[in-house]
């Protein structure tokens, strides 16, 4: 017998997505100004919803740093400066270079394998122009590298910075052609493992992630947003 339990569980989780990806957006693109008070009754009315993928998508958007929750004013999108986005970018640009040049010489044969899969995969999503298809591998990817690293201390800690920064990476993502160009990095940097050489993956990396901030700056420039 089937049990439809997770289903319902998997459904909620995307339908959560959802509603945090059109936040990201309208907020990055300014349309959601900072101050903007959100009701979960009228997001749920709005996405055709119950409250529960509502309260979930707010809490994850809670996480990055975009909205905050406020006694007696409930969830209220926050002010992001470009200055603070990029000083966030600029922290992970170091920690994700740190992270490549210690897996390019820790990580496994199968850790190696199961990212040049992963780099093989996104072909198709850069293809068809699949955005959140490409973000969702685009976390995989990293954190693999992470992992790869053999150390969980710093592991742990790239992906809480990285958690901080998800709703701009995935925004970044809109900007041009940004996702081939992100691919096109990525084969840089799996060129590099490849030859086992980890201060040139880290260079590669660092410049892939400023190259997203630049790319993040650009779209909200473009888009008339506030740099939220």
């Amino acid at each position: 017998m089937t049990d439809l339990v997770p289903a319902d569980d998997d459904d909620r989780a995307l339908l959560s997505d959802k509603i945090r990806n059109a936040l990201t957006d309208e907020i990055a693109h300014g349309a959601l100004p900072a101050g903007t008070q959100l009701d979960e009754q009228q997001l749920a009315d709005r996405f055709g919803a119950s409250r529960t993928p509502v309260r979930e998508a707010l809490r994850q958007l809670a996480v990055s740093g975009l909205v905050e929750m406020r006694p007696r004013r409930g969830v209220v999108v926050t002010r992001m400066t470009p200055e603070r986005i990029m000083d966030m970018f600029e922290a992970m640009a170091e920690i994700e270079a740190m992270c490549v040049r210690l897996a390019a010489h820790r990580m496994t044969p199968l850790e190696r394998s199961h990212l040049l899969r992963l780099h093989h995969q996104s072909e198709r999503l850069v293809l068809a122009g699949d955005v959140d298809g490409y973000d969702a591998f685009n976390r995989e990817f990293h954190e693999t590298l992470y992992n790869a690293t053999h150390n969980s201390f710093l592991a742990e800690q790239a992906i809480a910075t990285r958690t901080r920064l998800n709703a701009f990476r995935r925004t970044q993502l809109r900007q041009g052609n940004r996702i081939q160009h992100s691919r096109d990095e990525h084969d840089g940097v799996m060129a590099a493992i490849a030859e086992g050489d980890g201060e040139l993956a880290a260079r590669r990396m660092r410049a892939h992630m400023l190259n997203a901030a630049s790319a993040l700056d650009q779209y909200i420039a473009d888009h008339g947003g506030s740099g939220q």
